[in-house]
């Protein structure tokens, strides 16, 4: 026998054993089987808050192939495996929702195949609470032979923020080591003039002070390699010597992105730019690169330097308005011999400046520009400065909210982020956080003992005891009772014995003071951090006993503004046919809840039941709000579903928050 007559027996007699194992196992293997496919559907984002995060996986895979099960992980480490089939999930308790965390779900099959799913969540971003504390300003100031003058004091200096007086804390003499950022132009344009610029940075670095540092940023359309900061001559004559020109010109461009890296590190920063003035291919303008300096809180000075074709006026006339309108200078050296009295009057500028600090009297967080206007007393001496700075712009307004899916038929459904489609005041929004609501619930359950109950009592204390028996251990509830008046029987508690024993003495007696019960409730609740749930039963209408007035002092209007305002979500439940159908659906739709209407006490243990599950299919959403301002004002947001026949409740918007 040949080998290759060996080779293919052996291959049958292996093939032949895969397939009875697989006939064993009752696994058919075919070719065109589709891959395995699992993919993490929550959490997806998170919302800053701390607690029990439900991750949930789907699998996708083809015909009756079993799931061996999915386990799940969180930064490499196991916490847990779901193998009693869709929908598969785990719990997992996201302590630190400010630290970057990676998920991964795994999933085999029957026929030994596998997939992996990851979601990597960012970090939350924290932003605290922004104000306009303090503002700091740096000054030179000389006399009209440019001579510095030092010495000054508080009494030497008038500031204005856009024409208010301001009231100076701070002047002193500025003694901050600096850095300096050495904006290099490497274009073709500056070729001819390609020495002249390494011998003016090289000069320059003469007169750093001992902590100055200097950092080489050299550009032609992008930014090239950056050198330091360093205070080494010869590590900057090499960066310099590695510069080759070519290319075109992007000035703007180039002191965009060179002020996020200055804004970005810690210190004092001078930018220095050292270029002909030719730009030809930024995207940027030069009110987008004024703007970038001025927010870095650098000063800017220009060093023209001749390139191929000289620098023209136009370029010329750029580069000095650039510079005045940062507080810094321009500069334009002919020949070598004036670089030193160019970097003896920039050194001196930044040796001699004063720093000035005042808590303006303008302590909006809008996100504007406000002009400065620093003069001396003495009429005769110049003053350069910044001309102003921006406000801190207002922290992003971040919302977050809870809902559910409901089809036609008021079943609660899954959902996915990408089902939902969310319109804040009508804008379409990006929903960033994604997950199912696991956290413990804080209810009230509010239950009318009006005298129209007595024939019901019986039922409706058995349908009570059925909910409270079905809530989660770690879910807080209360049971209000309420009549011609509205009383706490038992405060907010994780025992159910207390619950069960309010319920046990329910009477019934009196009128129904319904939406004082419900105000009662939400008062409770007022104060209670994380979900917050009402579930109130009644047989009638907010009547006295003897059904010739209202039964409540809170007015209806009112009671659904202050639940606006608290958030908490209302389950409504009419039991029988005199209720006031109409309002009671409008207080739970107002606030993401849902209205039950059982005609029979015997259907009111299924309607709680319903509740239950509505509690547990719930999902939070949150986003950057495309509207930053900080009003308090109401925001309408509409959640709906891209698939059709499925509803979202939720509580229908927000308050945006104050300051």
């Amino acid at each position: 026998m040949t080998q290759r007559a060996e080779r293919r027996g052996f291959l049958r007699a292996i093939l032949a054993a895969v397939l009875i194992l697989a006939a064993a196992a009752g696994v058919r293997l075919r070719a065109d089987d589709p891959p395995l496919a699992i993919r993490i559907t929550s959490p997806l984002g998170r919302t800053g808050t701390p607690g029990a995060v439900r991750i949930v996986a789907r699998v996708e895979h083809a015909g009756d192939v079993a799931i061996q099960g999915v386990k799940f992980f969180v930064n490499g480490a196991p916490v847990g495996q779901d193998t009693d089939g869709p929908v598969y999930a785990v719990d997992w308790i996201d302590d630190n929702p400010f630290a970057p965390t990676v998920i991964t779900a795994e999933v085999t099959d029957a026929k030994g195949r596998s997939a992996t799913a990851r979601v990597d969540l960012a970090a939350f971003d924290f932003v605290e609470q922004a104000e306009v504390i303090s503002v700091l300003v740096e000054a030179t100031v000389h006399d009209k032979t440019g001579r510095p003058i030092s010495g000054l004091d508080k009494s030497g200096f008038i500031l204005e923020e856009d024409g208010a007086r301001q009231q100076l804390e701070v002047v002193r003499p500025e003694v901050m080591p600096a850095t300096y950022v050495m904006l290099v132009d490497n274009s073709q344009s500056i070729a001819r003039g390609v020495g002249f610029l390494r011998d003016a940075v090289t000069r320059f670095m003469r007169y750093l002070r001992p902590d100055d540092r200097v950092l080489v940023v050299p550009f032609s359309r992008t930014l090239g390699a950056a050198t330091g900061p360093t205070n080494d001559v010869e590590t900057v004559l090499d960066a310099l010597l590695s510069v080759h020109p070519g290319g075109g010109t992007a000035i703007y461009d180039a002191i965009v992105e060179t002020s996020e890296m200055i804004r970005k590190r810690e210190g004092r920063h001078v930018l220095v730019l050292l270029s002909d003035g030719y730009d030809e291919h930024s995207v940027a303008t030069r009110d987008d690169a004024l703007q970038a300096v001025q927010a870095s809180g650098a000063t800017a000075y220009v060093i023209g330097i001749g390139g191929v074709a000289g620098i023209s006026m136009k370029g010329e006339a750029l580069l000095k308005s650039f510079a005045e309108a940062t507080g810094g200078r321009a500069f334009f050296p002919y020949r070598e011999s004036e670089l030193p009295v160019v970097h003896d009057k920039v050194a001196s500028d930044v040796a001699t400046r004063y720093l000035l600090t005042y808590t303006p009297t303008n302590q909006r967080v809008d996100g504007s520009w406000r002009s400065i206007r620093l003069v001396t007393a003495d009429n005769g001496l110049v003053v350069r400065t910044k001309p102003g700075y921006y406000a801190p712009k207002p922290p992003p307004v971040r919302p977050t909210l809870e809902l559910t899916a409901i089809d036609e038929s008021r079943r609660v459904l899954d959902v996915t982020r990408e089902d939902l489609v969310v319109l804040e005041d009508g804008v379409p929004q990006t929903v960033e956080a994604f997950s199912e609501a696991t956290s413990p619930v804080s209810i009230v359950l509010a239950l009318d003992e009006s005298g129209s109950m007595r024939r019901a009592a019986d039922g409706v204390k058995a349908a009570a005891r059925s909910f409270v028996d079905a809530l989660r251990k770690e879910d807080r509830l209360a049971v209000l009772r309420f009549s011609d008046k509205a009383e706490i029987a038992h405060d907010l508690t994780q025992f159910r014995s207390d619950a069960m024993k309010a319920i046990d003495e329910y009477t019934t007696h009196g009128g129904t003071a319904l939406w004082d019960a419900v105000h009662e409730s939400n008062g409770r609740l007022r104060t209670v951090e994380g979900r917050r749930v009402i579930v109130v039963m009644t047989d009638g209408r907010d009547e006295n006993a003897t059904a010739n007035g209202p039964g409540s002092v809170t007015k209806y209007n009112d009671l659904l503004e202050e639940l606006r305002a608290t958030g908490a979500l209302v389950y409504t439940i009419g039991l029988g046919t005199n209720v006031d159908r109409e309002r009671l659906q409008a207080l739970a739709a107002g606030t993401g809840g849902e209205a039950y209407f059982p005609e029979t006490v015997e259907a009111l243990s299924a309607e709680y039941a319903r509740i239950v599950e509505n509690l547990r299919r719930q999902y939070v959403i949150g986003y950057t709000s495309t509207n930053s301002r900080r009003d308090g004002a109401w925001r309408a947001v509409t959640v709906t579903s891209r698939q059709p026949g499925v509803r979202i409740a939720s509580r229908g918007g927000y308050f945006a928050p104050q300051r």
